[in-house]
């Protein structure tokens, strides 16, 4: 068991590890690419600074003086970063790197001038106290797709670590279901010697002393052996369904575990009179019927009572078996039926795991536990379908 947690604790260190190395690369990259979107954002300011400053010297230069053609070159370099300057009553003197088309729309114009306002704060272009014009500009294209692409490198990391953990939990789950198919039709193939001299020597006896009170029973164990055979033999396989009153089922099982568990164990099935058609295969809801009980058997160390309550509800057969345990705590109620999770000592953890692949995988049901004191007792509770107009 020790072994066993130590690998379910190191499957879960490496998807922890996973995440962990995903979220240090998305936030490195998001604290690398917003250190440089903010640097950016300051060079083009003072872009804008410089541009607005040699507009203002263009401008404010007397026809008879010479234009400084470093100006002329600012004004001219300036071929990425949107800009609009308006005069003291907010009209739109000029423009410049938006789009030329749509630009010959006031509308649009008035739109990309609201969206400036919002981004930064305008630059003043005075030429003297009583005329001003205002400079109002906006991200240029590059800077704004950097600033989104540290978010789309995020989302793409996190698609990549939810992919490969999908890939691995489906790899995993092929790798439990090879593992369990190879295990139980090895098991199935070991047994089947046995079973055939038990067979042999059953015959013996029947013409020996056909009159012995045991030989029914005896016969009765090798034929229930016979059947645990093939379940093994057939694990992998899809199951044949055929539909049946899920009462017979149960009441066959509770007859045979009777008469084979301790007397100190009381078994009580409450039972409708009606028949409750289900679609299964009998010999695998036996199996989860046993199970569960043999799981209720050892939570009350062999001395206490199991009660079977059968009831309709609406479109379901519900079957609560209830026993009177050592009970479950509330944080295990779903572990317990997670292959390897066992809370006995020398225990593999396989019995309610097969109960709930039975149930859910191949009867499109439901097995959960219902309630759960400690010391005082556990309710399992499987739902099935009922098979209706049959």
């Amino acid at each position: 068991m020790e072994r066993k947690t130590r690998i379910i604790h190191l499957g879960l260190g490496y998807k922890i590890l996973l995440f962990a190395i995903a979220i240090f690369i998305a936030g490195f990259s998001l604290f690398f690419t917003n250190n440089l979107v903010e640097k950016l954002k300051i060079s083009e300011k003072k872009r804008i600074e410089l541009w607005a400053a040699a507009y203002k010297d263009v401008i404010s230069t007397d026809l008879d003086q010479q234009v400084s053609m470093i100006s002329f070159q600012i004004i001219g370099e300036n071929e990425s970063i949107p800009v609009i300057m308006v005069d003291e009553n907010e009209k739109i003197i000029s423009f410049a790197n938006l789009d030329s088309l749509k630009a010959e729309s006031e509308e649009y114009l008035q739109s990309q001038l609201h969206k400036m306002k919002d981004a930064n704060e305008p630059i003043v272009v005075e030429y003297s106290s009583e005329h001003r014009n205002y400079i109002y500009y906006k991200d240029s294209f590059v800077l704004t797709l950097l600033q989104k692409y540290p978010y789309y490198q995020f989302s793409l990391v996190i698609l990549f670590v939810l992919v490969t953990y999908i890939l691995l939990v489906i790899s995993k789950r092929a790798e439990d279901n090879s593992i369990w198919v190879g295990m139980s039709r090895e098991t199935a193939h070991q047994l089947g010697t046995p079973i055939s001299s038990l067979i042999a020597w059953v015959e013996m006896l029947k013409i020996q002393q056909p009159d012995d009170p045991l030989l029914p029973e005896v016969r009765k164990d090798v034929k229930r052996l016979e059947t645990i055979t093939e379940r093994f033999a057939r694990i992998g396989s899809p199951p044949k369904l055929i539909v049946s009153d899920i009462n017979d089922v149960v009441q066959n099982v509770v007859d045979y575990l009777k008469v084979r568990t301790s007397s100190r164990v009381e078994y009580e099935l409450n039972k409708l009179e009606d028949d409750l058609p289900v679609e299964m295969n009998i010999s695998l809801i036996q199996w989860v019927v046993e199970n569960i009980c043999k799981n209720a058997i050892d939570a009350m160390s062999g001395v206490g009572k199991i009660t079977i309550d059968v009831v309709r509800d609406k479109k379901n057969v519900v079957i609560d078996f209830t026993d009177t345990g050592k009970g479950i705590v509330k944080r295990e109620f779903k572990k317990i039926f997670k292959p390897g999770f066992s809370s006995k000592k020398f225990g593999w953890g396989l019995g309610l795991a097969l109960v709930k692949r039975i149930v859910e995988e191949y009867h499109d049901g439901k097995v959960y536990v219902v309630s759960s004191e400690i010391d005082k007792g556990t309710t399992f509770r499987v739902e099935l379908k009922i098979v209706e107009n049959f």
